[in-house]
């Protein structure tokens, strides 16, 4: 995953920046956002997604495999 600029937004829209802000396929992003509740919301018919909000959830879900150490 890329770490954000000052010149990157926050808003991923749709699919494919998705894929390539995680550094997935397209096919395994959607599979994840199904299977594994990614932080994702639809605008129109677009997927979205926070690069911020995903940051958030995966250093959640690192902090559980841990067992919740920090």
């Amino acid at each position: 995953m890329t770490q954000q600029t000052t010149n990157e937004p926050d808003l991923l829209y749709g699919l494919d920046a998705i894929a390539v802000h995680v550094g997935l396929t397209v096919p395994q992003v959607k599979w994840q956002i199904a299977r594994s509740n990614w932080p994702t919301f639809k605008q129109g018919a677009i997927v979205c997604a926070r690069r911020s909000t995903l940051a958030k959830h995966f250093a959640a879900q690192e902090a559980a495999a841990r067992g919740g150490a920090e």
